[in-house]
């Protein structure tokens, strides 16, 4: 099948550091397998329907679950943001992602507790937020329920920020405590003053303009069907398709 995907061997060369180590019987070949592993994310295939050039489903989907619980997929994408910085202006920012019945189903259980899917005007969803480099790339995730404020998201991710000289975000951050943590990190806020303030809020229009590049990032993001519509119950799971989505995208 020409519409196949196949990672190439300079990308595996680049992810082969991040893999756990194989103990006991040696794994299955890692290049197929996860390039198996990225056809069923990006297309948002069932495991079962896995194409028979990737092998077993089950193995797929094994190694896919296995990673996911240890957080192979988080860490390939973190480090390899890391050996490519371009980190003088970040962007922050949130976007939902609709949970599917597969993902929300509680039984007896309300509230989604565990899952990180809250009740918006939406419908069910999550909500991811993100912080990006200065091209657009991202290097920072942290996934809430959909109900949860920006201002949480902005709470997890601040310790977390790289070195920078300045932060774009939209008026959802605009909040006295945010803007001065940042410049106690030494990084000038690029923030919009929300409508209800007394006094504007100066900042630098010009540079703001260059936040679309995080909007265009989320677009991307959404262009693999899992990612834009969550099937997967845990959230461990659905933060590694996010992840590897964004691996394959912007850091291969």
């Amino acid at each position: 099948m020409s519409n196949l995907y196949w990672l190439s061997e300079g990308q595996m060369e680049r992810l082969r550091p991040y893999f756990p180590k194989s103990h006991g019987v040696p794994r299955v070949d890692d290049r197929r397998v996860l390039s198996g592993i990225i056809f069923i994310n990006r297309n948002g295939l069932r495991w079962r329907d896995a194409p028979a050039e990737y092998g077993s489903y089950k193995t797929l989907y094994n190694r896919w679950k296995r990673w996911s619980d240890m957080g192979v997929f988080a860490r390939i994408m973190t480090g390899l943001a890391a050996d490519s910085p371009d980190n003088k202006t970040i962007s922050i920012d949130a976007t939902y992602l609709k949970a599917r019945r597969t993902a929300s189903s509680l039984g007896g259980k309300k509230g989604g507790r565990g899952r990180l899917i809250g009740r918006t005007k939406g419908g069910m969803n999550t909500k991811l937020h993100a912080v990006t480099d200065a091209r657009g790339r991202p290097i920072r995730f942290f996934m809430t329920a959909g109900q949860v404020s920006d201002y949480t998201g902005a709470r997890a991710l601040l310790s977390s920020l790289p070195n920078a000289d300045w932060l774009l975000g939209d008026r959802g951050y605009d909040a006295d405590w945010f803007r001065e943590a940042l410049i106690d990190k030494k990084i000038t806020p690029c923030i919009p003053g929300r409508k209800s303030r007394e006094k504007p809020v100066k900042y630098d229009k010009r540079r703001y303009r260059k936040r679309n590049r995080i909007e265009i990032m989320f677009g991307r993001l959404k262009d693999w069907r899992r990612v834009a519509t969550r099937y997967d119950r845990s959230p461990n799971v659905f933060l590694s398709a996010i992840a590897l989505a964004a691996t394959v995208i912007f850091w291969l």
